[in-house]
């Protein structure tokens, strides 16, 4: 295993692909804590977390409708008509 690094997220440990490989058991139970970062390359790959952390940052938080009423930009006059341009002529 690499030396921690405090790069994505505090507390984040930082692991080789091949380290991560190896002690895929260690990563996934780490995970369960805090983020692993898994490098390809010295650079940031990929990242673990729990099933319970990704459920929470994927939950829906309501729905498109509610989201477009919410918007800073409602009631704002936008011009919103399409230009009937012909199509162009392709050589096939």
């Amino acid at each position: 295993m690499t030396a921690s690094k405090k790069t994505a997220a505090p507390n984040s440990e930082s692991w080789t692909v091949a380290d991560a490989k190896a002690r895929l058991s260690e990563v996934i139970e780490r995970a369960q804590t805090d983020p692993q970062i898994i490098t390809r390359h010295g650079k940031p790959s990929a990242v673990v977390v729990s099933a319970e952390e990704w459920a929470r940052k994927t939950e829906r938080k309501g729905s498109l409708a509610e989201f477009l009423l919410a918007s800073p930009l409602r009631g704002v006059d936008l011009d919103l008509e399409r230009i009937r341009d012909q199509p162009r002529d392709l050589d096939l």
